[in-house]
């Protein structure tokens, strides 16, 4: 009797060890539940991306509003009659940095 009992627990502990580390086991299922979440969040992010990209050709379709505005900053031209200005900042100075000498005692 007692030998038939060992045996039983035994086959419980095997089948227990096929249903959480076996294959399709929990551990895989809690895994690909993961994974299932991480490609639904890069979908909801490509699906974001997408939509500004339909909306930015449609802009460039329909009006010539956008195109004039990538024409002026990526290409530079201007409008015929428009005066172009070009404004440059001088660089700034660093400051000059602390004489050692004067921040500690004299010798």
């Amino acid at each position: 009797m007692g030998k038939l009992i060992a045996f039983l627990l035994v086959l419980i502990a095997l089948l227990q060890f096929r249903l959480w580390f076996g294959d399709g086991g929990i551990l895989e299922l809690y895994q690909l539940q993961a994974r299932i979440e991480e490609l639904k969040l890069e979908g909801q992010r490509r699906q974001e991306r997408n939509a500004a990209l339909e909306a930015d050709v449609n802009d460039l379709k329909e009006g010539t509003d956008a195109i004039e505005e990538r024409a002026r900053q990526e290409l530079g031209m201007v409008k015929e009659g428009e005066t172009f200005v070009q404004v440059f900042e001088k660089p700034r100075q660093p400051a000059p940095a602390p004489n050692a000498r004067a921040a500690g005692p004299s010798p």
